[in-house]
């Protein structure tokens, strides 16, 4: 398993669209794809419905893991995404 904290850094936080752009580009990775606040239950990070519900906002850290064949390019490139404020 790789994992890696991240901080999402756009303004709005991790809401429809970033959260839309972040899932379609987990579903590309074989490995199982999870995030979470620290010391919560992780949520699976190929769910839009599940990453709608951590409510992750500007400034806030989460956890970032993903387990499987192509683990740590997955967690390099999705954290990057975040670093990058999903473009916004």
């Amino acid at each position: 398993m790789c994992s890696k904290t991240v901080t999402i850094v756009n303004p709005s936080g991790l809401h429809a669209r970033p959260a839309s752009d972040f899932v379609a580009k987990a579903e590309r990775f074989d490995s199982e794809i999870q995030l979470a606040r620290p010391g919560e239950d992780p949520v699976d990070a190929k769910s839009i419905v599940m990453l709608l519900t951590l409510g992750l906002c500007q400034g806030e850290q989460a956890i970032l893991s993903a387990e499987g064949s192509d683990e740590e390019r997955a967690v390099e490139e999705l954290s990057a995404m975040i670093a990058d404020g999903f473009g916004e």
